[in-house]
């Protein structure tokens, strides 16, 4: 099989698309011959030697955490699952510490697996998990939401923010947003956001205040985090507020007055899906795609390339899509 391998030196351009052997399932995996595979962040940053966690798999790797295939040879013990299903991938270690669907092929565990979303199309489904799976415990980690709480979602165009507009609307909130861009500011009002602002203006957090007197923001999804940015999240959030940290891409927090969450009863949390096991996985996915359903809300798909443009994929994805980047791998 044609494989894109990485051989851990930093950057996107020590990926190399060559032979690979192809996969043999050990007992509960089953081959999947994948036919769409979707780039997320923490693939780049793998590939950039920047991930936040110290964890690096052996060399050569093969990247991608996201994706659809059909499966094409079951091991032993696999019962629920046959040959010609097509399947979607959940988080897993797939990507990360094993192998992942930057390959024509790749051995999955069969746990790891979930049948196609009703009504989604490949490209749509090959980029969701990760995203949506991230977004919706974002919004679930915390203490249930009363009906009609204010979310603000930072980062609202990238692939977490944008599933949790979606979800949040989805689920009766009232949905603040922030982007760089005024065209995504629009597309995310059409996605279901209430109110948008622009991060850049320093004084967002005062005329988000304003736009929901008296009502504060109750739950923050931060996908950006860190920075300058995460003070002014605070300073936006209302008394007995949540903070569900998702990503870390601000940087280091210069300057933060701890009073601030005593003062105002204010909770901040990491939300890391790898402190989920494969059921809970499964459960939040089927809870997830429930509400999207009710809601008519369906993935945004940004581009597509053809496989062997990887590398130009991560171009793409470097400069701020709004919706997913896939690969079409089957030929």
């Amino acid at each position: 099989m044609k494989a894109w391998l990485w051989g851990g030196e930093a950057g996107i351009d020590h990926l190399r698309l060559t032979e690979a052997p192809d996969p043999v399932p050990n007992e509960g995996e089953v081959v999947l011959e994948v036919d769409y595979a979707a780039l997320n962040p923490a693939d780049r940053m793998m590939a950039e030697r920047r991930y936040p966690y110290p964890v690096y798999p052996p060399t050569p790797h093969v990247l991608g955490r996201d994706g659809v295939g059909t499966v094409v040879d079951v091991g032993r013990g696999v019962k629920d699952i046959h040959v010609g299903d097509q399947r979607v991938l959940l988080r897993s270690d797939v990507g990360l510490l094993r192998w992942g669907m930057f390959a024509e092929r790749v051995s999955i565990p069969a746990i790891n697996l979930a049948e196609m979303p009703v009504g989604w199309t490949e490209e749509e489904s090959s980029g969701a998990s990760v995203g949506y799976l991230s977004a919706y415990r974002a919004l679930t980690m915390w203490e249930p939401l009363e009906p009609n709480s204010v979310v603000l979602v930072t980062g609202a165009s990238g692939g977490v923010g944008v599933a949790a507009v979606q979800l949040a609307a989805a689920m009766g909130h009232t949905v603040v947003a922030l982007s760089r861009s005024e065209a995504k500011r629009q597309r995310l009002k059409e996605l279901g956001a209430a109110f948008t602002f622009n991060p850049e203006d320093a004084s967002w957090p005062t005329r988000t205040k304003q736009a929901l007197n008296p009502q504060g923001v109750k739950l923050a999804v931060d996908g950006v985090g860190g920075g300058t940015l995460l003070p002014q999240v605070i300073e936006a959030m209302g008394e007995s507020g949540r903070i569900s940290l998702v990503g870390n891409l601000g940087g280091p927090v210069t300057s933060f007055e701890t009073g601030t969450l005593f003062s105002r009863w204010l909770r901040i949390g990491a939300m890391a899906l790898s402190l989920y096991t494969p059921e809970e996985h499964r459960a939040a996915w089927q809870n997830l795609l429930g509400i999207m359903a009710r809601s008519g809300a369906r993935p945004l798909v940004d581009s597509v390339f053809p496989f062997e443009e990887l590398p130009q994929a991560f171009e793409r994805l470097a400069s701020g899509p709004m919706g997913k980047v896939v690969v079409k791998v089957r030929p």
